[in-house]
């Protein structure tokens, strides 16, 4: 059987998905006898888009996988943290025949999954306490859906669709109904019933009722045939259908509500982001995101030698000796100093270095959190970034 077009952990570390450079640049130093031990550290110099003023880290679990049993040293920031350009995120230490070759699988894994969770932490800032859901995975090839589905749950999301990938983050996969079932049952109060009838109890009731005809008269249906066991009404209503799509919502609601059906919520899909989620959050109580999120922008971070031999030097345009990443934990405030010096915050509180010491000499310096764990974190760093601010404020939102 042919075999999909992807290459396996083993071959990444082998460094079949190296750029070629690095491996002729490694032939050489060998040939040569130069190689060096060298700090490099991974940054980011900017951010894709004018609005975006903060990022999530994410994808350091596979990096250090990528990094395990070679002799090198890691500092890193938690993964999860909250992070802003133009600080350092990752700094290797070690003979750079030992790691080097890696590079472009390292920049890979941080690049993409740090995006995708960048895009979900702006999902969640506007969202605010309402669920979140990531449904994106067949925006993308299948075979990375696992690792798209974890940066969108470290980023914000409540829960994700895929079977590997909720089983990743030791979470249930989450989903509703698609139109398939509705089309091929033929209606879509029989095809709600259908799905009470088989699917295990444990499973939220959630009907999909843009199929055939009007919401307003779906959920209406849907909800006399189910009632208290109806848990939501998902609409996934096309944009060339949608008009005022806030109004549908509303008119839905006030339908449900006004027939004693107040505990049916109403669960949205279809070509969200930020922005939308923010103009509809008043009436939605959840939000099933896709494109916007799995396809998010990769963080353009880069990878630079910064120390030779224990003596800086960087190209140009880099600034160059190891580093420490120093922050004020109460105005959530960075400054970046040469290793090991100390910085007040420009508020007069003392700073700490938050780039921490994971592995030594290839040898991870204790247990990896779990996805839970590293959600937690970036949860609490998320609410120290915005406390007391408006969300609008947060996602640098222009004003109409």
């Amino acid at each position: 059987m042919k075999k999909l077009h992807i290459v396996n952990t083993e071959e990444v570390i082998r460094g079949d998905a190296t750029d070629v450079y690095f491996i002729r640049t490694e032939s050489i130093l060998k040939n040569t006898h130069q190689a060096r031990n060298v700090c490099m550290e991974i940054f980011l110099k900017s951010f894709p888009s004018s609005e975006y003023r903060w990022g999530i880290f994410a994808g350091l679990e596979e990096v250090l996988i990528l990094l395990e049993g070679r002799p090198v040293k890691v500092r890193a920031l938690p993964e999860g943290s909250v992070f802003f350009a133009r600080t350092p995120v990752v700094s290797i230490e070690g003979n750079y025949l030992d790691f080097g070759g890696l590079e472009t699988a390292i920049l890979g894994c941080l690049c993409q999954a740090s995006g995708i969770a960048t895009r979900a932490s702006r999902a969640r800032v506007a969202a605010g306490t309402k669920g979140l859901f990531s449904f994106g995975a067949r925006r993308m090839h299948p075979s990375i859906a696992p690792m798209v589905e974890r940066a969108a749950y470290i980023g914000g999301c409540d829960g994700v669709a895929t079977v590997a990938g909720a089983r990743l983050i030791g979470e249930k996969p989450v989903g509703t109904i698609p139109h398939a079932l509705i089309l091929q049952i033929g209606d879509t109060v029989e095809a709600t019933k259908a799905f009470d009838s088989v699917i295990s109890n444990d499973v939220p009731r959630v009907a999909l009722i843009d199929t055939f005809q009007d919401e307003k008269f779906e959920a209406i249906r849907v909800a006399q045939a189910l009632g208290k066991r109806l848990s939501a009404v998902r609409l996934d209503t096309p944009g060339s259908r949608r008009g005022n799509f806030k109004e549908i919502l509303r008119e839905v609601r006030w339908e449900l509500d006004i027939r004693g059906f107040e505990h049916v919520k109403l669960f949205v899909s279809g070509g969200l982001d930020e922005y939308t989620i923010l103009e509809l959050k008043d009436v939605v109580d959840s939000f099933g995101v896709g494109t916007r999120m799995s396809s998010a922008a990769s963080l353009d971070f880069s990878m630079d030698i910064v120390e030779i031999d224990g003596k800086p030097i960087a190209k140009r345009g880099k600034e160059s000796g190891r580093k420490s990443l120093m922050r004020c934990r109460e105005c959530m405030r960075d400054y970046v100093v040469p290793y090991g010096k100390v910085k007040t915050c420009d508020c007069g509180r003392a700073t700490s270095d938050i780039l921490e010491t994971v592995m030594e000499n290839g040898r991870l310096l204790k247990k990896l959190p779990s996805a839970q764990e590293v959600r937690t974190h970036s949860m609490d760093e998320l609410e120290m970034l915005t406390r007391d601010k408006d969300p609008k404020d947060i996602l640098n939102v222009k004003p109409v």
